[in-house]
């Protein structure tokens, strides 16, 4: 019984230091998986003005585009595939076609310090993800499952209770 004791004693510290390391090492994504390009996150290029232009543009082109799993036009798209697209058109900035995949891009923000043109990213059940742009600090752009491309508000019930993270890549 005293070896017992004795052994457990001298793996306390180092149960100790292994659950502080799992405690501070929590995170969603790495945050230094992508470096935008020169220009873009350190220097934005356009102001917030005509960020949120070029957004107002893209959902009026869009509107109403249906959702469609995997589609990736205006026949029908899903919210990566428009979020890609856009920031292809519009900013001329590649973004990986899947949600989880942008996820990793650009550098990681605090909800307080969204701006025009972040990706904002949704948990919508136990696996799914759902990605839009920020158009201002109450709304943002996105296809949605159930009325296709849109605007809608971040404080809204739905859309609140699921907010997972945002990124930016401007």
């Amino acid at each position: 019984m005293l070896k017992t004791k004795i052994a457990s004693r001298s793996l306390l510290p180092a149960a100790i230091l292994l659950a502080a390391l799992l405690l501070t090492a929590c995170g969603v994504v790495n945050r230094s998986a992508y470096r935008a390009p020169a220009g873009t996150a350190d220097e934005p290029s356009a102001s917030f003005g005509s960020v949120q232009k070029l957004l107002y543009e893209a959902h009026e082109t869009w509107r109403g585009t249906p959702y469609i799993l995997g589609g990736s036009g205006t026949n029908g798209v899903d919210c990566s595939s428009f979020t890609q697209i856009v920031f292809d058109e519009k900013f001329d900035v590649s973004l990986p076609r899947n949600t989880r995949e942008q996820l990793n891009t650009g550098e990681g923000i605090r909800r307080h310090s969204i701006r025009p043109g972040d990706l904002i990213f949704f948990k919508t059940t136990r696996r799914d993800l759902h990605v839009g742009i920020v158009v201002n600090r109450e709304e943002f752009l996105h296809a949605s499952v159930s009325s296709g491309v849109m605007i809608s508000s971040l404080s809204d019930y739905y859309w609140a209770g699921r907010y997972l993270g945002a990124r930016r890549v401007l």
